[in-house]
């Protein structure tokens, strides 16, 4: 509730502009900006940044390095696991191998006792599960040292870059900002009466100042909440008043082109 009680009042003024602005346009024209859903990169292990790879205003590719933390530690913990672990693979080989030689025997006629096979089962079976716990803990140390680490999630416009190399990151605090092209939007405000005319999959065509073309995108969203100017009263008067938040993607190869927050007019194309 916290969050939509901040918001109401942007798409209230947004509306207000909205209404104020539809003199001048086209019945089949609305007002609206671009907007984008970014991706915040972050580690789920905290400390010190010692490599940030990118910088703001960069494009990235899908597993491109974006920053590294401070993993010392973690390399420790990875080179003591492994050593348990061969130590562990080991005994378990020195074990079964005895379990074999023994069953052979009792198997020969009786030449060692049952307590005995049965002990040496016993040991052989307690240093197969260590070995499984040792493999476990190599994962687990493994998975440690690699989350220090972060690559691209997807190609992407680096947007921002929220730390400086040598500072102290938090445990899942975002370090990169990014902005994947097929994650610009236009998003525009439709009076109720013209709603009936938009259906997701539709066409639409993007216009700003300056833009030397029209940009087509494609209606994904159509809000069934309404966004009103005060007072909220449902009389004929208001009710004109009326609009729904719509957004519509464009082509990732439109996106260099495009810019967060940019004023367009947008129109249904036939």
């Amino acid at each position: 509730m916290k969050s939509e009680r901040k918001w109401i009042p942007a798409a209230v003024a947004l509306a207000a502009v909205f209404l104020a602005g539809c003199s001048g346009h086209s019945r089949d024209s609305f007002q609206g900006y671009i907007e984008g859903e970014y991706v915040y990169v972050a580690s789920p292990l905290g400390g010190a940044l010692t490599n940030l790879a990118v910088a703001r205003g960069e494009t990235v590719k899908i597993g491109q390095l974006l920053f590294e933390l401070e993993r010392g530690a973690e390399a420790a913990a990875l080179a003591e696991a492994q050593k348990n672990l061969q130590q562990a693979q080991a005994d378990l080989m020195f074990s079964a191998a005895n379990y074999k030689r023994r069953r052979q025997l009792r198997d020969a006629g009786g030449v060692i006792s049952a307590e005995e096979l049965d002990s040496a089962r016993a040991q052989r079976d307690a240093d197969a599960a260590r070995v499984q716990a040792q493999q476990a803990a190599l994962d687990r140390a493994k998975w440690a040292f690699d989350q220090k680490q972060q690559f691209a999630p997807t190609n992407a416009f680096v947007q921002d870059t929220l730390y400086r190399q040598g500072e102290w990151v938090d445990a899942g605090k975002p370090v990169v900002v990014l902005l994947p092209p097929e994650n610009l939007k236009a998003r525009f405000f439709v009076p109720q009466e013209k709603l009936p005319q938009i259906k997701p999959g539709q066409k639409v065509s993007v216009a700003f100042d300056g833009a030397a073309k029209n940009y087509s995108a494609t209606v994904n969203y159509i809000s069934t909440q309404a966004e009103y100017t005060p007072p909220v009263l449902y009389n004929r008067e208001n009710r004109a008043k009326l609009v729904f938040m719509v957004e519509a993607k464009f082509a990732p190869a439109d996106a260099p082109e495009l810019r967060v927050g940019q004023p367009v007019d947008v129109t249904l194309e036939k």
